[in-house]
């Protein structure tokens, strides 16, 4: 497996802007770090239950459709180039979101409708880990491994708060064309590889 293009993937899906680590900023700027540490936590349970869901789902396809690997290898570079796209022509949006709740099954239960989420595991397990994994183990380590970096994506985003979005607004555009050159070398460099 190629670790850099796998590593560049799972840090910038985890700590880029979506709907964990904008609701995260927004708790903690809201209620402060220690209460959003509740929604944090409901993440990382809700993570770890739609990675092992993605992993499941694509070990059958391979298992029982073994000529689909090549494709869905394609077709997760294919995303992960348009996520290079989408984040190099990305505006910040600004404002609050209104939230009712803080807790541990608001933060868990995002994870089963956030799309991000669940195209991050798809993506991750079609393209990176199942073509080169088959143990028990060494999957479950990876299932680990990205909820952990999701849980760490939205707790950073809860610890910087507003100081990481006005950051993120006084140097997005080279924020925005440094993650998009990495998310396409992780694409090209899975495209060249080939199955």
């Amino acid at each position: 497996m190629n670790f850099a293009a796998f590593f560049s993937y799972i840090f910038l899906t985890a700590f880029t802007p979506g709907p964990n680590n904008i609701m995260a900023m927004s708790l903690a700027g809201k209620y402060g770090f220690r209460e959003s540490i509740r929604f944090n936590l409901g993440v990382f349970f809700g993570f770890l239950a739609v990675m092992t869901g993605c992993c499941a789902f694509t070990g059958l396809l391979y298992r029982f459709i073994p000529l689909l690997e090549p494709f869905m290898v394609y077709a997760g570079a294919g995303y992960i180039l348009w996520l290079a796209w989408s984040i190099w022509r990305d505006n910040p949006r600004s404002g609050k979101h209104n939230l009712e709740t803080n807790s541990f099954l608001n933060g868990m239960i995002l994870q089963f409708v956030n799309a991000k989420v669940i195209l991050y595991g798809l993506t991750a397990m079609t393209t990176f880990i199942l073509p080169n994994y088959k143990s028990f183990p060494a999957l479950a380590l990876f299932i680990f491994l990205l909820s952990l970096m999701g849980f760490l994506g939205t707790s950073c985003w809860a610890l910087s708060g507003a100081a990481f979005n006005r950051f993120f607004s006084s140097h997005r555009k080279i924020l925005n064309l440094s993650m998009a050159l990495l998310l396409a070398y992780c694409a090209i460099s899975l495209a060249a590889k080939g199955i």
